[in-house]
């Protein structure tokens, strides 16, 4: 067994090109690197069977999804895998994020999880996690009546005369204000 004296180390993180990453991926995936030194740049689209150990440093400042992501990256072979994890929480909201990902593999958990402690953030920018823009539900406990007025409101839009009528002017304007710039609308009559 070689030791960590003479083992080939390659680092792999995401201000390298897109060349850079494969050249590094590919040398990993065939031996030729044996320690791979890396960011969260490896949580998604690395298959390496025989990637077996994963450190995460901090692991207190990921979310669940990619803390689950991360340890998808190892065991995919016949080998056993190791994920150890390194972390230092100072909020009960990371306690627990962490305990839920020492508790269970289940990424349908996970994510509930993650989505209640974090929130959705922002479907219309690149924010990820806090309070969504709503004023009056909650995504978790107004599900129903949230996917019924989504049924509603495509059921409108699919009808574009019906949206046209005078009794939606005001939604017209109001959806065009709010999210004109970010769908690229216009106010439509």
């Amino acid at each position: 067994m070689a030791n960590w004296r003479s083992s080939r180390l390659a680092l792999i993180h995401g201000q390298m090109t897109a060349a850079e990453k494969d050249l590094v991926m590919q040398s990993f995936q065939q031996g030729q690197t044996q320690v791979l030194v890396a960011t969260s740049v490896v949580e998604v689209g690395v298959d390496v069977p025989n990637a077996t150990v994963m450190t995460i440093e901090g692991g207190e400042r990921f979310g669940l999804a990619q803390l689950h992501q991360l340890r998808g990256r190892i065991s995919r072979g016949a080998h056993p895998g190791y994920l150890c994890v390194f972390a230092d929480p100072k909020t009960e909201e990371s306690r627990q994020r962490l305990a839920a990902f020492s508790e269970t593999t289940d990424g349908f958990q996970l994510a509930e999880l993650d989505f209640r402690l974090r929130g959705p953030g922002d479907l219309f920018s690149g924010r990820q996690h806090g309070l969504p823009p709503l004023r009056m539900a909650d995504l978790v406990r107004d599900t129903a009546i949230l996917e019924e007025a989504r049924r509603d409101a495509q059921a409108l839009v699919a009808d574009a005369s019906a949206f046209r009528q005078a009794e939606f002017a005001r939604l017209r304007r109001m959806v065009a204000k709010r999210y004109g710039q970010t769908l690229e609308i216009a106010d439509v009559g």
